[in-house]
């Protein structure tokens, strides 16, 4: 079973079934699932973090394992550029259906030099198909988002900036996250310099997406839908019942297979799964360097 299922859809079943039945105290629940997280992380082989986060009004400390451990971000700092894209929207500088012209032409940082990505190994084509042509903040963002689209994310990041992205995050108290540059520069990645996160990280922000913390209200619930719409779900969502709504982003290259989530239970709560070194788990979100 830890060989064949997902990381994240084992914890997030095991969530669902400890903490959602009936009969032990709340305490004694989060200890009986600790205790097995513990155990099926031991069985893996592989480094994990986890992070279970009640949410809402009087929500108690839930469940932390290694959540300052870093790791490559891999497409979870998608997140906080769409965080970023948002804001903008709020202080009017940018309107969700203005455009863009989508250039597929980036710039290393590490010496400048230019490179490209190629649709082949990206996970949507569909942006692709719009370069030399305007493409709305809207339609990027979602692709970003729901197919992890790589193209759409350096456009973003090309026009929000880096620094400013990663200054929005240290603003909302999520400084384990770390977005350094676009995605496949490999010059950087060859060098060490890429994008990073911690679960805990990871889990600030999506709880200020939810409570509304991130950006305005509105801007918050467009986000919530849109991570409501992801189409890779073979990770958290596929770990809890059918009727429970998720929205999530994953995170995947080589070894490294990340899921996080604000689930939409009775009682909400965060759940963060971050793994590095199993090398049969099944594919959950976009690889990318």
């Amino acid at each position: 079973m830890i060989m064949n299922t997902p990381m994240p859809t084992l914890l997030a079943a095991l969530v669902t079934l400890v903490l959602a039945g009936p009969g032990q105290s709340t305490t004694d629940r989060t200890a009986a699932v600790t205790a097995e997280i513990e155990r099926i992380v031991g069985l893996s082989g592989a480094e994990v973090s986890v992070i279970y986060q009640p949410l809402g009004p009087g929500a108690r400390p839930g469940i932390a394992l290694r959540p300052d451990v870093v790791y490559h971000a891999a497409s979870t700092m998608k997140v906080p550029v769409m965080i970023e894209l948002f804001r903008r929207i709020d202080a009017g500088t940018l309107k969700l259906d203005d455009t863009i012209v989508v250039s597929n032409v980036f710039h290393s940082i590490v010496d400048g030099s230019e490179y490209t990505l190629s649709a082949s190994v990206d996970s949507d084509g569909e942006v692709y198909k719009a370069i030399g042509s305007p493409m709305s903040y809207r339609a990027l963002c979602e692709a970003m988002i729901t197919v992890s689209s790589n193209l759409a994310t350096n456009v973003l990041i090309e026009k929000l900036g880096a620094a400013k992205i990663q200054a929005t995050v240290m603003a909302l108290g999520a400084g384990g996250m770390k977005v350094l540059r676009g995605v496949e520069d490999q010059k950087a990645f060859d060098k060490g310099m890429s994008n990073e996160t911690t679960a805990r990280g990871l889990s600030t922000l999506l709880e200020a997406i939810y409570a509304g913390k991130a950006a305005s209200k509105a801007s918050t619930g467009e986000m919530q839908a849109i991570l409501k719409r992801q189409k890779f779900n073979d990770g958290i969502p596929a770990g809890v019942p059918k009727d429970v709504a998720v929205g999530h982003k994953t995170g995947t290259i080589t070894k490294i297979h990340h899921d996080a989530a604000i689930v939409y239970a009775a009682k909400p709560y965060v759940l963060v799964v971050m793994t590095r070194g199993m090398t049969d788990e099944a594919k959950i979100g976009r690889a990318h360097v």
